[in-house]
């Protein structure tokens, strides 16, 4: 009988150690975000754009696995003195913010006599983003502009938008962080989540093309960005427009 209890107590502490390993291996896969972002800032200091968003992408598709490998997995329950989601906002505002800020000024994909006042807009409003403990609504929509400076640079750089156009939407964008307006996050908001995840998958690999092959990728990959977009931005819009009473 004790061999059994034994045995069963090893079981039990194998179990749980390979939870932790587990645990501590998406907190390592999380972290390891700041570590694309920095490789990310060189490219920029190299003046290799290309580079740089390659990186800020490898960043951003580790940020939309760990987290729902983390849910799944039960990081939180498994390792309580951790705080995951700090982490993730630290890395975060790093790739999300503080690289693209800089890719958008050394870049000057704003107008020269402006690019240090803008990038000095964007790091500036996103904080309120990060600190804002109603960041996001109950169904998972982002509430105001959420900081998503790496995606703003992409649109910027791969477009070739002016920069005059570039410094109006820093702008609004920048002002939206403060305002209520709704803002999908394509992963986790469950209303027409089929039809989300398609448009995020085409949205992923034409970014992932325009990028690579730039500047001789096929224009049609431009317009199947710019359809998966407006998606994302539809379905964001109807939330805002259809306010619960809650809200």
């Amino acid at each position: 009988m004790d061999s059994r209890i034994q045995a069963h107590a090893i079981a039990e502490q194998a179990v749980r150690t390979a939870r932790q390993g587990a645990a501590w291996a998406v907190h390592t896969l999380t972290a390891s975000g700041v570590v694309l972002g920095m490789l990310s800032l060189l490219e920029v200091f190299r003046g290799d754009p290309r580079a740089a968003l390659l990186w800020l992408g490898a960043a951003l598709a580790v940020d939309g696995l760990d987290g729902p490998i983390a849910r799944r997995i039960g990081v939180r329950d498994i390792l309580p003195r951790v705080d995951g989601a700090a982490l993730d906002l630290i890395v975060d505002y790093l790739t999300y913010v503080l690289v693209p800020a800089l890719f958008i000024y050394w870049f000057e994909l704003l107008p020269p006599a402006f690019g240090l006042y803008g990038a000095g807009w964007i790091v500036l409003t996103s904080l309120y983003c990060f600190a804002n403990l109603d960041m996001k609504t109950t169904d998972n929509y982002f509430v105001g502009f959420p900081a998503i400076w790496n995606v703003v640079a992409f649109f910027f750089f791969v477009l070739a938008t002016p920069p005059w156009i570039n410094l109006a939407a820093t702008v609004v964008l920048g002002v939206l962080t403060f305002v209520p307006i709704k803002f999908i996050h394509p992963l986790r908001v469950r209303e027409q989540l089929p039809v989300t995840l398609v448009a995020t998958a085409a949205w992923a690999v034409s970014s992932f093309v325009l990028v690579f092959f730039y500047p001789r990728a096929p224009a049609w990959m431009a317009w199947m960005l710019i359809a998966a977009s407006c998606w994302l931005a539809f379905v964001s819009l109807r939330r805002t427009l259809r306010r619960r009473p809650a809200e």
